[in-house]
């Protein structure tokens, strides 16, 4: 008889990495945040957003944290969601992160 082991989603194992490594949450919101500029992939950006949120506190912590309902934190944090820029920074602030700037990609005129 085989021994039967109990299985862990790959979103609950995501969310446990990214919050036992800091690195790999930052780096791992950086990639995503890229995302946000382009329309047809600006989900990934925000559920990834989501994902770091579950791995430091959860949704209610970090929405209490960033001065936010949770249910605002929800429908923000999305496939359709459209977060201020306020929620932005309010959530990343919750997590230990802020936002920074880099050179795009944009050759001068």
């Amino acid at each position: 008889m085989r021994k039967k082991t109990a299985a862990v989603s790959h979103h609950a194992r995501e969310v446990a990495e990214l919050g036992a490594d800091r690195g790999l949450a930052v780096e791992y919101l950086k990639a995503a945040m890229e995302s946000l500029d382009d329309p047809n992939d600006r989900a990934a950006g925000l559920i990834a957003l989501r994902t770091v949120a579950e791995a430091y506190g959860g949704l209610g912590a970090v929405a209490t944290e960033a001065g936010i309902s949770r249910e605002a934190l929800y429908r923000s944090l999305s496939p359709s969601g459209n977060p201020t820029l306020k929620t932005l920074l309010a959530v990343l602030k919750a997590v230990g992160m802020k936002l920074s700037v880099e050179p795009g990609d944009r050759l001068a005129a």
